[in-house]
């Protein structure tokens, strides 16, 4: 078959049954296997799709500029739209994206802007914020914002639903996917539940992300959300492509088993996935476990290449790095926590306070670091060697306020966070915080986790 461009050759992506990695469950497990795309992966459905429904509704124009927040396939997907469209791409990505995503992008002749990761969605430089403001300042210019374009969610209602309601022959029971922007998880959902309302759909998530507690209580707990590793799921907004009704359970898989099964795809089972593929098959193989039986047939996307992913997963050096390649059981911030006494309490100041009170706080308690708090609310922290530098500068800033001072808070983690995990986040002058099972705050520095490495 002769296609006119390569974007005619999106979609009809082959299901594959999992041998090795599903032996023990009951059932069928089959994955989609979404880096057959042009653009290896899953996002080009919809990149495609958003672009020709803005074409029909007027909003992007010939010789138009695509303005695009992503992860990096979003990215591509639109990139190649616009290589066989004739438009410009300028795409902006949060900084923990692998520097393999931002080299393809170029490569299509797309202008890539990178952002820092640790900034709130609100805040000027986040790559949320910059993509609009692009948006805002270039002259016909086309902002598709993944996260809340419903034409997302619409592509996989047409494409992939239907794709493996056709491959299984209806025997679907169950469908599992990692959740992002939603699109491909609740737009293949509701096509699959409109043909079979009993289906159970499984979304996979992310310790950090804010999604599995809005699902089961209702709530946008902004305590969830700290930074993760894992790139493509999670996140720390309610896109509107995300229908929680759609989604029948949500499982968490942390950084490191999330890269232990990608890399685990790759050696048992022949599939050279990316990092959220591994997420997406670890918590869909934990939950089948307990609630596959014979007869039920369960399908999980994988959403695109290990290309991507070849300086971080697939680098030994990096996994080495992060602990994933250890073989030990690692402590967790829960058993750092554990071993202080029951009336622990965290050392902080309230930004009210003078700089002065500040320091002796510090001095007193031979500390370095520490919170700054706003009522119960961490706003902000100090550190000893900054606040020095500060004071030498400016002397008079002993009497100012903690508030003038202070420096961004410090990162929350999860309490299961491993030490692995631990000493990835802690920054190079930072402790990190964590909340118990009561809430109260700790602070877990450098020291901590050396000391529970020893143990």
């Amino acid at each position: 078959m002769i296609y006119n461009s390569i974007i005619d050759t999106i979609g009809n992506t082959p299901m594959i049954r999992l041998n090795r990695l599903s032996k023990g469950i009951k059932g069928e497990v089959l994955v989609k296997v979404e880096y057959f795309n042009p653009g290896n992966s899953m996002k080009d459905r919809m990149a495609i799709k958003m672009v020709e429904d803005a074409e029909k509704a007027g909003i992007l124009k010939p010789g138009g500029t695509i303005i695009e927040g992503t992860s990096g396939n979003t990215g591509m997907g639109l990139a190649l739209a616009a290589v066989a469209k004739g438009y410009k791409c300028i795409f902006t990505m949060a900084d923990k994206q692998s520097k393999e995503k931002i080299d393809i992008l170029r490569a299509v002749g797309a202008e890539v802007v990178v952002c820092p990761t640790n900034v709130t969605p609100e805040d000027p430089r986040s790559y949320y914020s910059v993509a609009r403001k692009l948006n805002r300042d270039i002259p016909n210019s086309f902002y598709p914002n993944q996260y809340d374009n419903l034409s997302n969610a619409a592509a996989h209602y047409e494409t992939t639903g239907p794709e493996i309601w056709k491959d299984t022959e209806g025997r679907i029971t169950h469908y599992a996917a990692g959740v992002g922007t939603g699109g491909s998880m609740c737009g293949t959902a509701k096509y699959l539940k409109e043909q079979n309302p009993d289906l159970v759909t499984v979304g996979i998530d992310t310790y950090g992300s804010v999604f599995k507690k809005y699902k089961e209580t209702g709530i946008f707990d902004e305590k969830e959300i700290y930074p993760y590793l894992t790139e493509g799921i999670g996140e720390d907004i309610l896109p509107k492509n995300v229908d929680f009704s759609l989604i029948d359970h949500f499982i968490k898989v942390t950084d490191k088993d999330a890269a232990v099964m990608t890399r685990r795809l790759a050696r048992e089972e022949g599939l050279f996935v990316g990092w959220s593929c591994g997420s997406a098959v670890h918590g869909a193989l934990e939950w089948a476990k307990d609630h596959l039986k014979e007869g039920d047939v369960m399908v999980i996307i994988l959403p695109d290449h290990g290309t991507r992913y070849l300086g971080k997963v697939y680098n030994d050096e990096w996994m080495r790095n992060h602990g994933f390649l250890e073989d030990k059981t690692f402590s967790t911030a829960r058993d750092i926590i554990a071993q202080r006494s029951g009336s622990y309490q965290l050392v902080s100041v309230k930004k009210s306070d003078s700089v002065k009170e500040a320091i002796a706080v510090m001095n007193g308690k031979s500390i370095s670091q520490i919170p700054v708090l706003d009522g119960d609310e961490v706003v902000g922290s100090l550190t000893d060697n900054k606040l020095l530098s500060k004071i030498i500068d400016n002397p008079q800033l002993k009497d100012a306020a903690v508030s003038e001072v202070m420096e961004p808070s410090m990162k929350f983690v999860a309490l299961d966070s491993t030490l692995d995990v631990l000493s990835s986040m802690v920054e190079k002058e930072k402790a990190v915080l964590v909340r118990d099972t009561l809430d109260n705050i700790h602070i877990i520095t450098k020291h901590d986790i050396l000391e529970a490495f020893t143990k």
